[in-house]
């Protein structure tokens, strides 16, 4: 005969459950490769995706309005000196940290770094959304330690912080829909939102779409489901959740190729999902220069 269950003992039981999923253990590994994607993210950020930010050097302090945490700390007005001090040492230091070594150091100097660096994109009237996850995953890294390419150990502290970077990944998605909802109502879905984006920034591929009628409302109904429904991703089976990701992804290949919109940012984060311990570059590299080593000479 079992033993009845103790009405307090639910709230506890209701917690570990909670603290189990929050720090599921991961391999090392998984993190090793996260963790170098992340922090040459950062470096290519600076160059490729946003060099627009290096611009602010040159703009007027009046000009800067900066975020409310910007003003909680309070941190400098940008001048022509600090961009470009900020700029070249995330560029050096993200670099270094990609390669796995000091992580604790290197990896709270490129978190502090590229918050500023936000700090000084976001001030100036034009804040993106698609940040939070990165940030999130530059803030818990560093609190992980050294972990190697191909490393199956288990650790609890790399699957709290890839957990943590998933909830903001997801939490991106689902503060979007409320924010829609909260400002546009109920009236955002029959807007003309798509529309607008589209005359914008649109490709010949949503020319092509927007001209079948009722396509554009029916995609924003769709897109406001898929931003309210997105938390479901933490109840598909650990063999399925994939596919919901692989979801995710083409729903932002889909979006670029609509209005050149990339999400780069989230999308480095949402990597959290995937089971990157798989990816051993240097085993790869090495396995290539034995292929190369071993190859037959061509007869002459």
């Amino acid at each position: 005969m079992e033993a009845p269950v103790n009405s307090q003992d639910a709230p506890t039981a209701g917690r570990n459950v909670a603290l189990r999923w929050l720090f599921a253990p991961v391999p090392l590994g998984r993190v090793a490769a996260f963790r170098t994607l992340v922090y040459v993210f950062v470096a290519l950020d600076l160059t490729v995706f946003t060099p627009w930010v290096r611009l602010h050097a040159n703009t007027p302090g009046e000009l800067y309005e900066p975020l409310l945490v910007g003003r909680i700390l309070p941190l400098p007005t940008p001048t022509h000196f600090l961009v470009w001090a900020v700029f070249w040492a995330l560029l050096a230091l993200s670099l270094a940290a990609a390669t796995g070594r000091a992580p604790r150091i290197l990896g709270w100097a490129v978190f502090a770094l590229y918050f500023e660096w936000m700090i000084i994109a976001m001030s100036y009237g034009k804040v993106d959304h698609d940040r939070v996850g990165l940030l999130v995953a530059l803030a818990v890294l560093p609190t992980i330690g050294k972990a190697r390419f191909g490393d199956k150990s288990l650790s609890e502290a790399a699957g709290w912080a890839l957990r943590v970077t998933q909830i903001a990944v997801i939490c991106t998605y689902f503060l979007a829909a409320w924010a829609k909802l909260r400002f546009g109502g109920i009236d955002w879905l029959t807007s003309a939102v798509l529309a607008q984006a589209i005359i914008r920034r649109g490709t010949w591929v949503a020319d092509e779409i927007a001209v079948i009628p009722g396509l554009l409302i029916a995609a924003q109904v769709g897109i406001m489901l898929f931003e309210l429904l997105s938390p479901l991703i933490f109840v598909v089976p650990q063999r399925f959740r994939w596919m919901g990701v692989a979801f995710f992804y083409s729903f932002h290949v889909m979006t670029f190729s609509m209005i050149t919109i990339s999400f780069a940012p989230h999308l480095v984060a949402m990597a959290s999902f995937l089971s990157l311990e798989r990816v051993r570059p240097v085993e790869w590299a090495r396995r290539r220069l034995r292929r190369t080593e071993v190859a037959p000479e061509p007869s002459t």
